[in-house]
């Protein structure tokens, strides 16, 4: 996987899900597409497994799933812990294009 800071070190917004996919959880998967389509290549969408990547997640003190992050610039700009609708998502991500 790509290194953590070269994911957000770019000019447009990255909204990013941290997640842990419980065995029959949704996974906010179809609220992801809905965002990246609807931002297309105005901003970044990433889903980030918490199991897979336990050391990023506990250095940017990941306790709750999922949780949504916005970074641009390098610069965290956002963040809430527990499950988001896609416009929300889309509406925030907005605020920083």
């Amino acid at each position: 996987m790509t290194k953590f800071g070269e994911l957000i070190n770019i000019s447009k917004p990255v909204l990013i899900d941290f997640y842990f996919d419980w065995a029959e959880e949704e996974n906010n998967l179809d609220t992801l597409k809905d965002v990246a389509a609807a931002l297309g290549d105005k901003a970044k969408v990433i889903k980030i497994d918490i199991k897979k990547n336990e050391i990023l997640a506990d250095t940017l003190r990941v306790k709750g799933n999922p949780t949504f992050m916005i970074y641009k610039n390098g610069e965290m700009k956002w963040r809430q812990t527990g499950d988001q609708d896609a416009n929300t998502l889309i509406g925030l991500v907005q605020q920083y294009v």
